[in-house]
């Protein structure tokens, strides 16, 4: 499983999501205006970062049940 490019992109995709969630929640803990707008700014990452990972994740599914994957 290791060996399939598309698994490790998944993986990868999952990390980024994880770390790009992790900032944005450090950031709400800060006060002042700056930092809530970078919360705000990280968190519409995430969403972003998210619809990659479920788009690799559907693909990876796709992928391995109607052609087998490897």
């Amino acid at each position: 499983m290791f060996s399939d490019p598309l698994f490790l992109i998944v993986a990868a995709a999952c990390l980024v999501v994880a770390v790009i969630l992790a900032m944005g929640i450090s950031t709400f803990g800060k006060e002042g205006v700056d930092n809530g707008k970078r919360a705000n700014k990280f968190m519409r990452w995430r969403i972003i970062a998210q619809f990659f990972a479920i788009v690799a994740i559907l693909g990876f599914v796709t992928i391995h049940k109607y052609f087998g994957g490897q």
